[in-house]
This record gives C-alpha cells, structure tokens and sequence, in this order.
C-alpha cells in the first residue's frame, strides 16, 4: 500500500467521456505539480489531487476553462480525501452506471487537418486522420464502454507507431479509439472509373470538374455529389434524382463560402464549429453557383468539409461541391456499401470507397441563426447523441421512452436529469424509413441500457410510432402516455428553456402543418395554456375544409379554394376573372360538392395550409407540391421589404377564440387587381399572422396572469415570422420561449413528449 497525504477529490460530470478529457487532466495535474489520480466512473470523471492550496484552486478553475474543445463541465463537487502519493497517473475505467454523454462525430481539428497537408508528416494526405479532438465517434460505435473493440475500428489492428501515440497521455492521440495511419487503417479506392492505380481523390476531383455526378461514402453515410458551379452537372443530378425543385446542400471552405453568402461573425463561427453543420445563409446576388442549386430561394445550405476526406477532395476540385443525400428519392441515406452500389448506380457515375464501416446511418445537421442565436432545424452528424439537461425539477424523474411523429421522426430517452434526443431518422410514411426507425429504436436502447418506466407517443392511430408504442405496453408491461401534438410542442419549448415544473403554466402559440387535436380534428394554428401535465385551446386559427384530404396538403391550390369561398362567398370567386384563371380546369364543382357534403374534407385550422394558400394566391407556388415547405418557403423568400401588416379579426364569442383570415384574404384580393407587387404582400402577410397570433397570446396572457409565451411548430422555422413574433410578444413584456437545440419542427416532437410523460408521472 503507497503512502497517502492530504488533499481532495474532485467529482466531474457532462461530457467528459471520450473526448480527450483524462489527458487533459493528467497535463494540467503535472504543469500544475500535483500529485493523484484520474479515472472514468461511469458517467463521471473522478479526480485526486493533492499540492499547494493555491495550486489545486488553479487546477480546478483550469478543468471547466481549459478543457478540450468536445468536452462539457456541467458539475464540479470537490472534497477533502486522503490522495495517493507520487506521480499523477491515469488510471483504469471504473465499473458505473451507462452515460447518456456519447460525443457525436467531431469534425477535423487544426492539428490533423495542418497534419494532412504536411508532406514530412506520417498522415500526409491520409484521408482518415483523427484524434481525441476530432473525428468519428457515434458513427463508429457498436457498444459501450467506448473502447476500440466497441467500435467498427475494431477490424483494424494499430501498427507500433499508432499504439505508442495511442498509449502515451502526454500524445494527442493518448486513448483516440478511431487512431489509425496509412500503414494500419482503412483505405480509399475509386470504383466505376477506368483509370486504375491513379490516386482516387486526384482522380474523383478530375471526374467532378468534367461534370460527373460520385457517391462520396463519409461518416454517416453517402452523400452524391457534383460541381456547385455547373449548370448541367446540377440538371443531371435533380433528373436522376428525381429532386426538381428542392434546395441543394454546398460544401465549401471558408474562403469560397464568403463569395457565396453573406457571414456574420455569428454564423462563421456556426460555420466552423465542430459539430459543421449545414447552414441557411443569405445568397448574396450573383453568387459564382448553378442557377440550379436553390431555385427561387435566397438561403443557401453551406457546410465546411469535415472529414480529411472532405478536406482533400475538396481543394483537388478547387470548386465548391453540391453534397445532397445519397438516397432515392423520399428514402432514407444510404450507408452500407452493397445497397449503395445497388440503389445510386442509375443516380452515380462513380463511388469514392472506404472500407471502414459506418455503425449507424448519420445525416447532417442543419441549422439557422435567427432570433439573436443558432437554431437547429435538423438534429443529426455532429449534434446527436449530445443529451439535453432538463429543467431542474426533472432529476428525479423516472426514465422515459418517446417515439415522436410522422415526419421528421426521432425518438427520445430520458435518464435523471438528461435526455437524448435522438438523430433525424425521417419520414415514417416511407417504408424503408419505418423499418430504419425500429433499428434506430432497438440500437439505442441497447447502447444506453435504457429501461424505460414509460412509453410516450402521439394521439394520431395511424403514426407508425404511435402504433408501435401502443405494442408496448402490452410486450413490456410500461404505461403508456398520449401526449397530444402540440401540446408535445409547447413542453419542448418549455423545457429547452429550463422552464421547471414548479414555474406553472404558460401561453403557447403552436403554428405548424397538421397534427391531430384533442377533439379529433386536424390542429395546426392554436394558442394553448399549458404546463406539462396538462393543455387547453384558447384560440385557433378559423378552420377550413382539406379538399379531398391528403390530397389537400400536396396541391396548394385546393386550399385556396376552400379560403376564398370562405372570406369572399363562391359566386364573387367564380365571378371574378383573376381568380377564375387561377382555378382554370379545376375540378371546382366537383370539390365544392365534397364540400357541401362532407365527403373526404376533414376540417383543419393549419397554419402551414395557410402559407400555401397564400402562396398559390400570389402565383408562388405550383399546382403541385414537389417537397414539403416549398409553398412556405417560396413566401419567405419573396417577403424581401417591410410592409404594414394584412387584417386578420378576433372573434373573442367563440369558443375557442377564433382568429379569422378572412379579412386576409380580401386585403390580398383587392391588392392583386390594384397590381401591388407580391414582395410586399408576402412581406404583409408575415407582419399580419405574427400581429394576429401575438395579439392574440397577450390577451390570453393578460386573463390568464402569465408572463411567458412557448413558440414552437415547424412554421416558426421561418426566421420572419419568428424574428417578428418574438419582437411583437416583447413589445408586450412577454418572455419568448423558443426552441433553439431541439427543432422546432417535428423532429423536436419526442423530447416533448417525454418531459410530458415524465411529469405526469411524477404527480
């Protein structure tokens, strides 16, 4: 037994696992000339120092200060304890409860990507340079302890020189399980191509600047790719890919994205962060792309190259890339190497390879800065598994298993005080993406030992999730809570803002597609009272009837219809020549038949059919949908001025409080034959739905004594409408709760819905 003196333990929880954070504390220990220990307990990091009093305080403001750029220092307890003479030295693992802090995948740091260019380096061009700063990570995993038999590394044995990198603490590899060289690690080749022996990534960049259209395999999967800046490579593309309209995502350096977009400092440092997300920037005018890439839109999805891959291909090319999904149409990303030969070879000249295997299917994230920060629209490569911390109340909470929605799907874990909202899996009307969902389901489940003391899904019987929790109960014994869909929205709202269960209700403004309500009717514009355990409506968004259903939500002008008979009466549509031609060979009396019978025309107050509508009116959006949002999205792109807002009434008898369009609708009417441009319009009709809905909320508010007000629902993804709401909810002394690291859309759905159950389970 060594000799022990005076000193203290330090308990560290957050994200400390895995990223690089006991070397850290083995550096600073030895700079500092303390003496102790480190080691992993499960899902906390535990320190012994002994030294100089004025030492140990320097060491433990340094932990939270200095740590490495993954980790996050959420909680530091320090104690007296008698603490091992000598050395500081790492220790073994200790055996402790799973961690819900697996690091997501981490793009390239300075070090490796300085490393790749070095031609006296090692890693030289080396197309899967990584350390413990940078890297794959959840991509890799197959269980934890994140060790590299735990990983798809697993295959590929270290050579010495790794292993003594990977062995040494004082190395920046020290324990980097994905550690690999050219002379041990996965390689790269080029298949489809007849240049044989050339390098694959020289050769890739000269197939992509002749106009061919590759399939890169990356960390999460594959992506197609082609030059940003060729008109007809893009063409190709959107035909075989069956893509007409919908945006495309661009990869450039920091360099070439400035030509492109105007940056604010905000969204360089967005741009650059580790997690290198896709990000909506402003196109500035003339940018040096295809006309093809975003038709119609003055956004542009942009990301950094964040694999050496990436980097290298990259500055081959010389040329900004169009990095879109490698997938068919609708279905999900493609990440096993057979299936992407089989379902990309009619989309695909050619396949960039490697043969280290991708343990989970990863799309990238997106995201936007709006509102004064960044706000994630799409939760996946770089972001997830990061847990989110609940509000303060919930860290007793029992665990709980939430199964989201339709579209956007993603499920959620609580465990304590976090919860794991997991990566985009997609849309669960698509097959394939249903059958993705149930393995996503049983992987994490098995990855975090979650046992779940509850399952939470929608209200809707016919969501694919909502069928599969409802097997649950009866194969697992757990309860089961129905959480109603926007009710699901509020509480992530609520939560994300550490909103404590003890702080009451608040006013919710809910402002999406489609989601069923309580009384069996499409919801999709309402204003709530809500706490977590419970919701009321207050106030909707009068309803309409959907034209033959479904149908209604793909073709905008059905919708139309259904308004403008409604604000105007029938004879004065048909009577007027502007909006007959809108309706010309239109089934129009077949339709106003459903209508007057109640056949196939469900009701819905949707403010996401209100932006097609609207769209269709000023000529913005086609007869049919080709993607979800483009109506919405073409209406935000046009809203290019300020303009007074359109009128909206309050109809404060009705129960719920109805807020009526009709007035909308005649301003828009009598603005189009007087030829007012449709730039302003738009820009009216995002002023007047954010006055009539914030003006709506303060009253609510006042009568209810609330001072807070959760915006949540995929419409607020529309950085106007949102940017106007918030402004228009302060000018009244309200707080804004908006969503910013869950989506405001769906994908947000399930982190809702679990702090629902949760809540509801503690009483």
């Amino acid at each position: 037994m060594g000799t022990e003196v005076a000193g203290e333990e330090i308990e560290v929880s957050g994200i400390v696992q895995g990223v690089g954070f006991r070397p850290f504390v083995y550096r600073l220990a030895r700079r500092l000339d303390l003496v102790g220990d480190v080691r992993n307990a499960g899902d906390r990091v535990i320190i012994r120092i002994a030294g100089l009093a004025s030492a140990r305080d320097a060491f433990a403001a340094a932990l939270a200060d200095e740590a490495p750029v993954l980790a996050r220092v959420e909680q530091m307890m320090r104690r007296p304890a008698q603490v091992p003479d000598g050395p500081f030295r790492i220790m073994e693992s200790a055996a402790g409860t799973v961690s819900v802090g697996v690091v997501p995948d981490v793009a390239t740091c300075p070090a490796c990507r300085a490393e790749i260019a070095d031609p006296k380096a090692r890693r030289f061009r080396y197309a899967f340079t990584n350390c413990t700063d940078c890297g794959p990570r959840f991509s890799i995993v197959t269980g934890l302890p994140y060790d590299r038999p735990a990983t798809t590394m697993a295959g590929f044995p270290m050579c010495p020189a790794c292993r003594a990198e990977y062995e040494d603490p004082t190395d920046r590899r020290f324990h980097a399980q994905p550690i690999a060289c050219p002379d041990c690690g996965p390689k790269l080749w080029l298949e489809g191509d007849d240049a044989t022996g050339a390098d694959p990534i020289e050769r890739a960049a000269a197939l992509l600047r002749t106009g061919h259209i590759l399939a890169i395999k990356g960390i999460g999967g594959f992506h197609i790719a082609c030059d940003a800046t060729n008109a007809d490579a893009v063409a190709l593309l959107r035909a075989r890919k069956h893509r007409p309209t919908k945006p495309l995502a661009v990869m450039a350096d920091m360099a070439t994205a400035h030509p492109l977009c105007v940056l604010t400092p905000e969204e360089e440092a967005a741009l650059a962060h580790p997690s290198a997300p896709i990000l909506l920037l402003s196109l500035k005018p003339g940018a040096p792309l295809a006309p093809g890439i975003a038709p119609g839109q003055r956004h542009l999805g942009v990301m950094l190259p964040y694999t050496p891959l990436h980097h290298l291909l990259l500055a081959a090319v010389g040329r900004p890339l169009v990095m879109t999904s490698g997938n068919r149409s609708s279905e999900p990303q493609i990440f096993r190497d057979d299936e992407a030969r089989e379902r990309l070879a009619g989309i695909v000249d050619a396949f960039l390879m490697h043969d280290r295997p991708i343990a989970r299917r990863l799309d990238d994230s997106v995201a936007r800065h709006v509102a004064g920060r960044l706000r994630i629209m799409r939760r996946g490569r770089g972001l997830a598994p990061m847990p989110l911390t609940l509000p303060a109340d919930f860290a007793d909470a029992p665990p709980v298993l939430a199964l989201g929605g339709e579209l956007k799907s993603a499920l959620c874990l609580t465990h304590g005080a976090k919860a794991l909202l997991s990566h985009h899996l997609g849309d669960l009307d698509e097959p394939a993406t249903g059958d993705a969902f149930e393995t996503a389901l049983a992987d994490y489940a098995a990855l975090f030992a979650h046992k779940p003391a509850a399952v939470a899904v929608d209200l809707h019987p016919d969501y694919r999730a909502t069928r599969l929790g409802e097997d649950m109960p009866a194969t697992r014994g757990l309860p089961l809570e129905r959480v109603q869909h926007h009710h699901a929205h509020m509480a992530a709202a609520m939560a994300e803002a550490g909103w404590r269960r003890a702080d009451g209700p608040v006013v919710g403004i809910a402002l999406d597609g489609l989601g069923l309500g309580e009384d069996g009717t499409a919801w999709g514009a309402e204003i709530l009272v809500c706490d977590y355990r419970t919701s009321r409506r207050v106030a909707r968004l009068s309803p309409i009837p959907l034209a033959g259903g479904d149908a209604a939500s793909r073709e905008p002008w059905r919708v139309l219809l259904a308004h403008l008979d409604r604000a105007l009466g029938r004879s004065a549509v048909d009577g007027d020549p502007l909006l007959a031609a809108l309706f010309a060979a239109k089934p129009l009396l077949t339709l106003r038949a459903m209508m007057d019978k109640g056949l196939n025309v469900p009701p819905a107050s949707s403010a996401g059919r209100l932006f097609d509508a609207v769209a269709a009116l000023l000529g913005l959006a086609p007869d049919r949908l080709s993607h979800e949002g483009e109506a919405a999205m073409a209406l935000e792109a046009a809203a290019q001025e300020d303009a007074p807002p359109y009128p909206f009434a309050f109809h404060a008898e009705a129960i719920p409080i109805e807020i009526d369009p009709a007035p909308l609708f005649k301003a828009l009417v009598d603005d189009l034959h007087a030829g007012r441009p449709a730039p302003a319009m738009a820009a009216a009709f995002h002023a007047g739905l954010a006055e009539a809905f914030t003006g709506a909320a303060a009253r609510v508010a006042k009568s209810e004594g609330l001072t807070a007000v959760a915006l949540s629902g995929g419409v607020f993804q529309n950085a106007r409408l949102l940017e106007e709401t918030v402004r228009r909810l302060e000018s009244f002394g309200l707080a804004p709760l908006v969503p910013g690291d869950v989506p405001a859309n769906d994908g947000g759905l399930a982190f809702g819905q679990a702090v629902v159950a949760a809540a509801r389970l503690m009483g």
